[in-house]
């Protein structure tokens, strides 16, 4: 049975989704306030980049991978005007559920659907963009993951991966005793559950940092691919296009 990463430990494949599953389930109704204190409010701004970098028009087809609580399929409906058509999806249905609430409380009606990004339910070139934000981490295999977004990309469209990343050195012992000591100890108190927290920051370490994403959004066929370093590195944001 092949192998793979769950945080720093050595799991099966089909464990791992399993394992992943169990994280956010635990986590979902938490989820937004845990985003909050967790980057003091700064994840609010790296979406906002992102919608600004992806430059949604009036009209636009979009595709949120991996859109959890829908801050960014909320963020598209009210962008791209009358005509929109957003797409929120998950992998996971307690985070999907928590995300269209959220939409139906604000008004919005969007498509939702449950699906793996691997495997997406969607036709070739139909969107203008889409967008990934904090999941490609927790994908088995990014490289098809990244194959299946340009896939349903249109010739000219766009993809936005926004993930954590590899921080500027000078920072690497302060955000290390952040991420293992102060963040599970929220998760805890917060979430009621540290272990999903502890998982969360080792992910980030597993994670291929910026010229590694970078490369691999090539070898999966993307174009004039663009990394935006966000906080010191601590978040990236890379763009790349379909031709």
């Amino acid at each position: 049975m092949p192998r793979t990463h769950f945080g720093f430990e050595s799991v099966e494949e089909t464990e791992k989704a399993q394992r992943v599953a169990g994280v956010f389930s635990s986590v979902a109704q938490k989820y937004d306030v845990m985003n909050d204190l967790m980057s003091l409010g700064l994840h609010r701004r790296w979406k906002s980049f992102t919608i600004e970098i992806a430059a949604p028009r009036t009209g636009d087809r979009v595709l949120d991978v991996a859109g959890g609580t829908a801050d960014l399929a909320s963020a598209f409906a009210h962008r791209v005007g009358a005509r929109w058509e957003v797409w929120l999806t998950d992998i996971n249905n307690a985070m999907l559920g928590v995300g269209r609430d959220r939409l139906l409380d604000e008004g919005v009606l969007a498509p939702v659907a449950q699906c793996d990004a691997e495997k997406l339910p969607f036709p070739d070139n139909y969107f203008d963009i889409v967008t990934v934000a904090f999941g490609l981490r927790n994908m088995t295999h990014k490289d098809n993951a990244l194959a299946e977004m340009r896939r349903v990309l249109r010739p000219g469209g766009r993809l936005l991966v926004l993930e954590f990343s590899k921080v500027w050195k000078p920072l690497e012992r302060v955000y290390d005793a952040y991420s293992f000591k102060l963040l599970p100890w929220l998760g805890g108190k917060i979430a009621g559950d540290a272990e999903s927290y502890r998982y969360l920051a080792e992910s980030i370490r597993m994670h291929p940092d910026q010229a590694a994403l970078k490369a691999l959004m090539e070898q999966a066929g993307l174009e004039r691919v663009e990394v935006f370093n966000l906080t010191a590195g601590v978040v990236a944001l890379h763009r790349g296009y379909k031709f």
